[in-house]
């Protein structure tokens, strides 16, 4: 008998596309979690749904199967449970229902505008600039992608068109002239040190400036709100409050990053004179090349809204609408053809399982389970008695981590902040409701560091296999905490010079 199941047991581990073993364990999950009563406060088919999303997070962790395919199995399921409506249609609709969403529309045209980057040769070319440039050390490198951003960061408003879309492909253009690519198995060479740079480097660029990130003028409105407008954050008070503490976190992040995930490829003293050497056999420019650079420009200018500021707000437009004007550039103007389009495989992947991840988020706001949550959260803080110092740091702690739960920071920061900060005004004394406020302000953004679909940035840069899935969250982790630190010890003390409390 039993060597008829051990027999069985490897044939289906040989023959499935999955790995059994990771599978049963989250069956295991899914089902302890539905066998759990439903919490008060809660209707059982929203306990239901919030037992998939962990049960498809676990999943994903384990690696049963591709994370595409993890992705189509949530579809599916909360499809054929109707959780989120009464009818098989309703839950069909919602469970497709983030496939329309912009955000996910700019991440994929942002990946597809990548390629044209590699195609020219003006990716190898600005890479090599790079290499010219800071070379010597592939932990300078990391600096010098570190500085792009910070540099790109106050005139584009998108973190995801930023990080994604300009640094991303310099990054990759910068790991391939060192022979560092995932689909040759050599990505520990330096990609993957400077892919997690490339990532780490965009939140903390959205966390020092007002328009470096879409969410940040509700965060403005919300902590006005909560503070009945007794603080209101304009443009230049939001970047000289996060100006020291973010250019701490920043000085800090390549050299923590580099002692966590260290580049196999470490001094490079020979790549200054081979990047000038490859540079010269390129010659000048290419007419694709000029194409290129004029359309990234043109983005550029769109998305730091500079049409808006000089003719007015009718002129705004949407980041996504600029991607897609773009792409259509490069297409008509043979930059790109329609077969690098369809071709471009982590494009399509990063569509199907960043869609369906932030479809599960969206439908646990929509269900009451965040709603459920932060209620939860205040009243246990209310009744455990706690001084204010605990009170703050456990709203800020909370608020942060429980960006496990969201695909969207837009999506976390509107389901929750207001009621968080709202807490923490009402139990914090009033000489120090500044400072939490503006942990909260940071926090906001370094939640993002968490997760591979955190944000729109995280697919993209996720999506090259740079970065494993492990390696992705344990180094994310890592970085949240320590730049809470940073803002709690560097930023408070900051603050009290500038007066703020």
């Amino acid at each position: 008998m039993w060597k008829t199941i051990v027999k069985v047991f490897r044939y289906f581990e040989g023959a499935v596309p999955f790995r059994l073993i990771p599978a049963l364990a989250a069956t295991a999950v899914l089902v302890a979690l539905l066998l759990i009563p439903t919490p008060d406060g809660l209707t059982p088919k929203a306990w239901s749904l919030v037992a998939i999303f962990l049960t498809t997070i676990v999943a994903i962790i384990l690696k049963v199967m591709p994370i595409g395919v993890m992705a189509l199995m949530a579809i599916v399921i909360v499809s054929l449970s109707q959780v989120t409506s009464n009818s098989s249609k309703g839950a069909i609709a919602d469970a497709l229902s983030s496939f329309s969403s912009p955000l996910i529309w700019l991440i994929v045209i942002a990946i597809l505008i990548s390629r044209g980057l590699k195609k020219t040769g003006l990716g190898n070319r600005i890479g090599l600039m790079f290499i010219a440039l800071l070379g010597k050390r592939t932990l300078g490198i990391g600096y010098g992608l570190t500085i792009c951003e910070l540099v790109l960061a106050p005139f584009t408003p998108s973190n995801t068109a930023r990080g994604g879309g300009i640094v991303h492909p310099i990054m990759k253009s910068i790991a391939n002239a060192f022979d560092s690519d995932p689909a040759k198995g050599t990505q520990a060479k330096v990609g993957t040190y400077l892919a997690l740079v490339n990532y780490h480097a965009n939140p903390i660029t959205s966390a020092m400036f007002l328009t470096a990130t879409a969410p940040n003028p509700l965060v403005v409105d919300f902590v006005a709100k909560a503070t009945n407008q007794s603080f209101h954050l304009s443009w230049t008070t939001w970047a000289l409050c996060m100006l020291l503490p973010g250019l701490v976190c920043l000085l800090l992040m390549p050299l923590v990053i580099y002692l966590l995930s260290p580049p196999a490829l470490k001094a490079t003293p020979d790549a200054v004179v081979y990047a000038r050497a490859e540079m010269q056999k390129m010659g000048p420019f290419s007419g694709s090349e000029k194409v290129m650079m004029a359309t990234f420009g043109l983005m550029l200018l769109l998305w730091a809204n500079v049409p808006a500021m000089l003719f007015g707000a009718a002129f705004t437009l949407d980041p996504t609408v600029v991607a897609c004007v773009g792409l259509f550039i490069l297409i008509i103007t043979g930059t790109i053809d329609w077969d690098d389009v369809l071709s471009e495989k982590s494009a399509w992947d990063t569509l199907i399982w960043f869609g369906a991840l932030v479809m599960l988020a969206e439908q646990l706001n929509k269900l009451g389970v965040i709603t459920w949550f932060s209620i939860g959260m205040k009243d246990a803080i209310v009744a455990s008695g706690m001084g204010w110092l605990p009170i703050a740091a456990v709203l800020v702690l909370a608020f942060v981590f429980s960006h496990y739960l969201f695909a969207s920071t837009t999506a976390h920061i509107s389901a929750m902040m207001l009621a968080f900060l709202t807490v923490g005004a009402q139990l914090i004394p009033p000489a120090y409701v500044v400072p939490f406020m503006l942990m909260m302000v940071a926090g906001s953004a370094i939640m993002m560091t968490l997760t591979h679909y955190a944000t729109g940035t995280s697919p993209i840069i996720f999506g090259s296999g740079y970065v494993t899935l492990g390696n992705w969250w344990r180094v994310g982790a890592v970085m949240c905490v320590l730049e809470l630190l940073v803002f709690a010890l560097v930023g408070t003390v900051w603050w009290k010079v500038l007066g703020y409390w």
